[in-house]
């Protein structure tokens, strides 16, 4: 992998995944590993539960005029999200003129689709047991990582990381190299859907950070998704419920339970994939994780959860005021019941 291109595919495949019966189910076919990053003391990142690599059969693949050999790789990570990436091994005296051809074909190129999904059916059908909530929910990520031991200076990463067979601006181009990080030899490029890394040792610590961190924002994307149709759902039954008469109160009990549930849900698996990963001593990868948590705006979708979140905690709230309400008018009509009850049974004996 001394030059390649990475092609990555995140999808969104259970609600949880048992790293430990994926393990077992999966070193049975092909090999194995847990995540660990080889340039780092082990106490300077901590992961909570390291994701799976499963290494695949890699298939030549035509693109454009190329023939690639590839080296593709599977990743499975406990809250659910199953990556696959492919990397386009490229030969000997490939040069910038034909590197910046491929980084234009490899954006736009549609039947890279089918052999992703292959890779990715393949490791479910093996995985299905150590699935909790199996499902392919439609949320995928894609991402673009172009890998080399050493970048020679005279050529321009940026035309690659945008894709863009034209010139590009000046601006753009200073607005592109802003997240820029080097460490000795070590240089990485981040974008929204593409990076740079070099590293003379071949260490593959970068990229797999970026990866990790397209799959946090991949399951927030989901859960995001998730609130909002569990919002319109809990609108439309209160409401449906508001027109019930008496009983509206047993209809409401039933979303309240409902919105308690998904308030825990969703609260579990946001913690989970904040908490994931910790980059605690090494400065560089601190670095270049936190810039690729802000480049995908990982904070603004948790943001997102947790005004929703908010929404039906008041909700909930309000729910509960009004059977509380509720339980008191009866009380109260009960006890005055029960007075006249008394009275009239008072005169009753008077007689």
């Amino acid at each position: 992998m001394r030059n390649s291109v990475w092609l990555y595919r995140l999808y969104d495949v259970a609600q949880e995944v048992d790293l430990a019966r994926a393990e077992e189910l999966l070193a049975a076919e092909k090999p194995v590993s847990r995540l660990k990053l080889s340039r780092v003391r082990p106490k300077a990142l901590e992961f909570k539960n390291p994701p799976l690599t499963v290494e695949l059969e890699g298939r030549p693949l035509k693109v454009g005029e190329w023939e690639f050999a590839t080296n593709p790789s599977a990743r499975v990570y406990d809250f659910g999200v199953l990556g696959v990436v492919i990397r386009l091994l490229l030969p000997e005296g490939f040069g910038y003129a034909e590197l910046r051809k491929l980084s234009v074909l490899v954006s736009e190129f549609e039947e890279f689709e089918p052999v992703f999904r292959a890779y990715r059916d393949d490791v479910l059908k093996a995985l299905r047991p150590a699935l909790a909530g199996e499902g392919i929910t439609g949320f995928a990520e894609d991402f673009v990582v172009f890998f080399c031991e050493e970048w020679p200076h005279d050529w321009d990463p940026v035309p690659l990381l945008l894709a863009e067979p034209g010139t590009v601006s000046q601006e753009m181009h200073r607005e592109t190299l802003r997240n820029h990080f080097s460490y000795g030899e070590d240089n990485a490029i981040i974008t929204w859907d593409a990076a740079l890394v070099s590293d003379p040792t071949g260490s593959t610590d970068v990229p797999d950070l970026l990866e990790f961190a397209n799959a946090q924002l991949l399951e927030l994307r989901y859960y995001d998704s998730v609130l909002d149709r569990e919002l319109a759902a809990m609108y439309d039954a209160i409401e449906e419920a508001g027109r019930g008469g008496y009983r509206r109160l047993r209809q409401y009990r039933s979303i309240m339970r409902r919105m308690m549930e998904l308030v825990i849900e969703v609260t579990e698996i946001t913690e989970r994939v904040q908490n994931a990963l910790k980059v605690t001593e090494d400065v560089f990868y601190a670095r270049v994780y936190t810039a690729a948590l802000k480049i995908f705006r990982v904070q603004e979708w948790l943001r997102s959860i947790n005004r929703k979140v908010e929404v039906i905690e008041r909700s909930y709230a309000m729910l509960s005021d009004e059977l509380v309400t509720h339980r008191f008018l009866v009380l109260e009509a009960s006890i005055v019941v029960l007075i006249a009850f008394e009275i009239i049974l008072w005169l009753w004996t008077m007689k």
